[in-house]
């Protein structure tokens, strides 16, 4: 039997295959490959491009594999985007999700772990945030997360698809060997555009908004490492396989930085110099999200290993120096 990782191609579905992998685990990927890399996926790994809205060939790798439970990467997940675009994010996400449990339902494969976002909460009423607070969205891309959340919760009442919804924060970094790591194109993700500038590839780094309510003017995030937001989903899989009920965790560090901390983290960790100027805000951005993780580290026994974000940085800088073009399949 093995863990079907939809979107296992992609900048964190690559790191969950890899640990899965690591831990003995049987794994096969389906992507669409849009914007993941085949060559993030060993060989050896059974792997499908299929497009999760495509019923029947997702059908076929059902028919064709033993699936025990689904790890859901596949959605759409850039916030300007989804502000212009928002019929996009509901049609890949929210009807992407539909099509999924209904080929899961018709093959009898009832756990799955979903990439939820902190984008489900909008703009936080404290921090920081538990998974009891309201979720109040403020772009499409987090409206179509909580859709797809509450779709899983009726799918259970009715026919007992069990769920794990995993909220996670701004995600950074990168294997430690450099051998797997964050390559989009365009790159719209903080830590690799920072990365970028170190590099020489751009000439400076633009921080969207100093007139946030924070205490330097910048927007604050809560950043985890991607290898610890993979080995939680591990964890969230052997949850759901014991019998547990369905359930939502935050993933973060629980710290939060702003741009300019994270500008100024960098440039210790790289030893470069980084050019930075403020830029105009961008829609759809609140000022702060920081998670409170504690009940995935009591539920799940989450222990995260990077709690250092100059060591995060390094690991994506790693990456950055081995690939500076990113993969080579583009």
């Amino acid at each position: 039997m093995a863990i079907l990782v939809l979107g296992g191609a992609g900048y964190i579905g690559s790191h969950m295959v890899d640990r899965l992998i690591e831990n003995g685990r049987d794994v096969v990927v389906v992507d669409n490959l849009v914007t993941g890399h085949r060559q993030a996926v060993p060989a050896s790994v059974p792997f499908y491009e299929v497009d999760i809205r495509d019923k029947a060939a997702l059908s076929a790798v059902f028919d064709q594999e033993e699936i025990e439970a689904v790890v859901h990467f596949a959605a759409s997940s850039i916030v300007p985007e989804s502000m212009a675009n928002p019929l996009k994010y509901f049609d890949n996400n929210t009807g992407g999700m539909i099509t999924l449990l209904e080929v899961m339902e018709a093959h009898n494969v009832k756990n799955i772990v979903f990439s939820s976002t902190a984008a489900t909460y909008g703009v936080p009423e404290h921090s920081p945030i538990k998974e009891t607070d309201p979720q109040v969205p403020i772009n499409p891309y987090g409206e179509s997360k909580l859709q797809m959340e509450h779709i899983m919760r009726w799918a259970d009442v009715a026919n007992g698809t069990k769920w794990v919804a995993l909220r996670y924060f701004n995600v950074a970094g990168a294997k430690a060997d450099g051998s797997i790591g964050e390559d989009h194109s365009p790159e719209t993700h903080l830590v690799p555009v920072i990365l970028q500038v170190a590099a020489g590839q751009r000439e400076k780094i633009q921080m969207f908004g100093d007139d946030y309510n924070t205490p330097d003017g910048f927007n604050v995030r809560d950043y985890v490492h991607v290898v610890d937001l993979a080995d939680a989903h591990i964890l969230a899989l052997d949850y759901l396989a014991q019998g547990n009920p369905s359930n939502q965790f935050n993933l973060g560090s629980s710290t939060g930085f702003s741009v300019k901390e994270m500008v100024e983290a960098a440039r210790e960790a790289t030893g470069e110099t980084i050019p930075a100027e403020v830029a105009p805000r961008r829609e759809g951005d609140p000022d702060t999200l920081i998670a409170a993780s504690d009940k995935a580290r009591d539920v799940l026994g989450w222990q995260p290993q990077y709690d250092d974000v100059k060591e995060i940085i390094k690991t994506a800088w790693t990456w950055t120096k081995a690939h500076p073009n990113g993969y080579d399949d583009k």
